[in-house]
């Protein structure tokens, strides 16, 4: 399992718990099929073309993202809830846009049921993020981007970070998008990843 070291006691503890409530957060219960494979490290559909990640790129991401309680997230793809799962005790608010009506409805029952609180649902194309409760803290797209969308960097607070995978549709870039507090983009490639793609306006 690939874990993210960072420098500092505080940002250290904290990552330490967000790496304890991963492993405690059952992902059987995100997962409509294959349940008794939850616990592999592995990528699993959850219908409708879609996939809930493999367990150690879901944390690598969160800790990817620096998080600290009072910040604001911009999730692309609620997916199964699992990534939002995780998103939620670490930050204020998760506001969550998926496309795909099942999904997005599987998922707000879900979480509503495992009584995450702080978690706002919205049914939509991703791609323009959600511009009502901009600018975000943070920004996770967990659908694949061939350029990051306009929308979403303009929905990103100066000082803020994306985490995107950036690529083709066969192979991406796990790509950390800084920008300063003037507004300027700094980019950060990871590793290469492999996920659907992000269906809409730039797909």
């Amino acid at each position: 399992m690939r874990l993210i070291c960072k420098s500092g006691d505080l940002m250290e503890n904290h990552s330490k718990k967000i790496i304890e409530y991963f492993t405690n957060l059952d992902r059987s219960k995100f997962m409509a099929y294959n349940k008794e494979f939850a616990k592999y490290d592995s990528a699993f559909s959850i219908g409708y073309g879609q996939t809930i990640s493999q367990p150690s790129l879901v944390l690598e991401m969160t800790l990817l993202l620096d998080l600290k309680p009072d910040f604001k997230i911009l999730e692309i793809g609620t997916g199964s809830g699992y990534q939002t799962a995780l998103l939620s005790p670490f930050v204020k608010s998760v506001y969550t846009v998926e496309r795909i009506k099942e999904l997005h409805d599987e998922a707000v029952k879900r979480l509503n049921i495992l009584n995450y609180i702080n978690i706002y649902f919205k049914l939509g194309d991703g791609s323009f993020g959600w511009e009502e409760f901009a600018p975000y803290d943070r920004i996770i797209v967990t659908a694949a981007c061939s350029v990051i969308p306009k929308e979403l960097l303009d929905q990103l607070k100066n000082g803020g970070k994306m985490v995107i995978p950036l690529g083709t549709a066969i192979m991406q870039k796990l790509t950390v998008v800084e920008k300063d507090k003037n507004g300027e983009i700094k980019l950060n490639q990871i590793e290469n990843v492999q996920f659907v793609r992000l269906i809409g306006k730039y797909d």
